[in-house]
């Protein structure tokens, strides 16, 4: 891997895209330590040194890179187009009309990557009231009592909505320059920026306490389980593919055999941001309640992340949302009917009815083993705080942040590999 990057640094071509993203990455990182208008800075990082983060912020605050807690200009972070992308596919199982421009091409996906933008910005609005409403009564710092918005007038409070949108479709925009002029899916990389920056810093603390052995048992972690998860995505099951020989004219065409990769875990880090997202709910709630109120006791006992009810729920929901998402992504029968208007077939089944039986039993079984994989890498981060001693709040991270990490960074090393190989065969062929 050092290798590929070392030349791509010689290649100019590679060496002018790869620095372009650099930068862009720099400005996005710039830009979660400029806090928005009317936001009391010291204040908030006095509430952030004494607050237990809830889970749903502590997700949200994952992905914006420790922006959204600092109430940064970059506060919702890439949150809004994740959620806005998700619930665009969802909809093309139960609206027509986005499945039609699905199959349309180029032209569809233009018009589907449109509405995704226009969801993300009244998801930007959405968020950004929500979060500014959550500051302003004390809800997103329970345990402070200092006011962190130095204005409490609408004028402020639609001020601080504005700007934190704008943020929002500047860190679209940021990732859309990357994806077309750079190395990679932007979003992707914006997402791994965010996670890995914060890693560093939450070890240091971690150490500063006097556990050093907790951070060499984080780090050994890391390396097991990162070698894991790039054994199980790189995993694939081929289903072998033939193509019946056809005469047009004088020519021969067809007869001629390939195969569909099937990967093991075909819903990526879906599931787990689902889950997380919804056991996030009640804790998100219960910030609402009098803090001393029973339901509001048992919340916080049962929800935390490291009781076993939530751990069971959660797991429960990872494989649900595997099995949910892996159904809409991949059809069966949609890919029968492919090969079989195409004359292909896969040897030992008739094409049509039977294959799409056969390639639903593969994916089935493919599915359980790829959640029982998200299960068991998701659950590690919280099953490894209770020998470790540490706190709910100090783990530097988690499953969803060990499935992003190293698939953004296989996924970047491919596109460099691939651009290589096209600058090597361009001279060659010249």
């Amino acid at each position: 891997m050092l290798s590929a990057f070392a030349q791509a640094f010689r290649t100019p071509d590679l060496r002018r895209k790869l620095l372009f993203s650099l930068l862009i990455m720099a400005l996005f990182r710039l830009g979660t330590f400029i806090p928005a208008p009317g936001v009391d800075t010291k204040a908030v990082q006095a509430c952030l040194a004494q607050q237990e983060q809830a889970s749903l912020l502590d997700l949200v605050n994952l992905f914006s890179g420790g922006a959204l807690l600092q109430l940064s200009i970059f506060a919702l972070g890439i949150m809004p187009y994740i959620t806005a992308s998700i619930i665009i596919q969802l909809l093309r199982v139960v609206v027509p009309r986005f499945d039609d421009l699905h199959k349309e091409g180029q032209i569809g996906q233009a018009k589907l990557t449109q509405y995704t933008r226009y969801l993300t910005i009244f998801l930007g609005v959405l968020q950004s009231t929500t979060t500014i409403t959550l500051a302003r009564s004390g809800a997103l710092f329970p345990a402070c009592q200092q006011s962190i918005i130095a204005d409490d007038s609408v004028t402020s409070f639609l001020v601080m909505v504005i700007v934190m949108t704008a943020g929002t479709s500047v860190i679209m925009w940021l990732g859309e320059l990357i994806t077309e002029r750079g190395i990679g899916n932007g979003m992707s990389l914006l997402i791994f920026t965010s996670i890995t920056a914060q890693l560093p810093a939450q070890l240091l603390s971690i150490g500063q306490g006097g556990n050093w052995s907790a951070v060499a048992a984080i780090i050994a972690m890391i390396l097991g389980v990162t070698i894991a998860v790039v054994f199980i995505e790189q995993a694939q099951r081929r289903i072998p593919v033939q193509y019946a020989k056809r005469m047009v004219g004088r020519r021969t065409y067809g007869g001629s055999s390939t195969y569909i990769p099937l990967k093991i875990n075909m819903s990526g880090v879906i599931p787990v941001i689902f889950a997380s997202s919804l056991l996030a709910m009640p804790s998100l709630v219960a910030q609402f309640g009098a803090q001393d109120a029973d339901w509001v006791l048992w919340i916080r006992t049962h929800f935390s992340s490291t009781a076993w009810l939530y751990l069971t729920i959660y797991a429960l929901l990872i494989l649900f949302f595997a099995f949910f998402y892996t159904s809409i992504t991949f059809n069966p029968e949609e890919v029968a009917d492919n090969m079989k208007r195409y004359g292909g077939f896969i040897p030992g089944y008739r094409a049509g009815r039977p294959t799409a039986e056969y390639l639903r039993y593969v994916v089935n079984r493919i599915t359980s083993a790829g959640a029982i994989y998200l299960v068991v890498i998701a659950l590690l981060p919280s099953l490894l705080i209770i020998p470790l001693g540490l706190g709910a709040g100090q783990m530097p991270f988690g499953g969803t942040t060990l499935l992003i990490i190293v698939g953004v960074g296989l996924q970047t090393v491919k596109e460099i590999n691939t651009q290589l190989q096209q600058h090597h065969y361009e001279g060659f062929l010249r």
